[in-house]
């Protein structure tokens, strides 16, 4: 995690903690002792592909800080249920109060590590990359992009910034495949974004796609088509684009479009369908 990031973590936790906590933990403060100590253990309760897990020192940092912490599995890593995750010693009463929104981090940033993790291991054995989308809970895009990658996908673009994605709207606004792509050829060329930047047009039919390998296009985007459809238009491309496929891709039909041959395979259910995972934390008195 770079600082950048880290900063961006800490005012999500410090956002995290203000919602939970509020003007203080009432039953916390109401029933144990101020002096009271504890041990805990985030503990996996089914199997399972971490993230979040660098989470951990910044929740307990301004949580009120605690004695030590052991981080036994890091993000990437697989945990079966019953494997210890992490440690902490502290104060009883900030083991408690910090308990949901660790717990929260950690249950939704390793479900969309386990989901991505599934969808790898889907399409072992062919030579297609699985990606992410932008579609992620607003304001945790890095922190679930993070997560993605830690499951074995890689991360398409973060957002608007950083790659030229023509699609169908942007195809009407300009009046057509070809227009589309010019701009946008001609956009890098003038150096209004990086020389390195993906120009990607999504393209509907054969037609489309020879329209935009014609305009200099060399990245194209099938989005919705069928198994067989997407497999006949690459067999028809001849290695002449890099190929992504996205639209409607699940994990029941995902090594399917991967047997068409693409390059690249995306899927927003990596993050928008994640489900949490089941991670518990018990707590010993010392």
């Amino acid at each position: 995690m770079t600082e950048a990031e880290r900063e961006d973590a800490r005012e999500l936790i410090r956002r995290a903690l203000a919602e939970d906590v509020g003007a203080g933990d009432l039953t916390t403060l109401a029933c144990v002792p101020a002096e009271q100590r504890a041990r805990g253990w985030f503990v996996a309760r089914q199997d399972l592909v971490l993230a979040g897990v660098d989470l951990l020192p910044l929740v307990y940092e301004m949580g009120g800080g605690v004695e030590t912490l052991e981080i036994r599995k890091r993000d990437g890593e697989r945990a079966a249920a019953g494997d210890v995750v992490a440690q902490v010693r502290g104060a009883a009463r900030t083991l408690l109060t910090c308990e949901r929104v660790a717990l929260n981090f950690l249950q939704r940033l390793s479900g969309v590590a386990t989901m991505a993790a599934r969808f790898v291991d889907a399409v072992r054995g062919t030579p297609a990359r699985i990606l992410d989308t932008r579609k992620t809970t607003p304001g945790l895009r890095l922190l679930e992009k993070r997560a993605a990658a830690a499951g074995g996908v890689r991360n398409h673009r973060i957002g608007l910034f950083d790659a030229i994605l023509i699609k169908n709207n942007h195809i009407a606004a300009a009046g057509g495949v070809r227009a589309a792509v010019e701009r946008a050829l001609a956009f890098r060329a003038q150096g209004r974004c990086p020389p390195d930047t993906v120009v990607e047009v999504e393209v509907r039919t054969q037609a489309e796609a020879d329209e935009a390998l014609a305009a200099g296009a060399t990245d194209l985007l099938l989005d919705n088509f069928t198994p067989a459809g997407a497999a006949e238009l690459i067999r028809h491309l001849a290695g002449r684009a890099r190929v992504e496929i996205s639209g409607g891709v699940t994990l029941d039909n995902v090594r399917a479009y991967a047997a068409a041959g693409p390059d690249f395979i995306s899927s927003g259910a990596i993050t928008h369908s994640a489900p949490a995972v089941d991670l518990s934390f018990r707590l010993e008195w010392e």
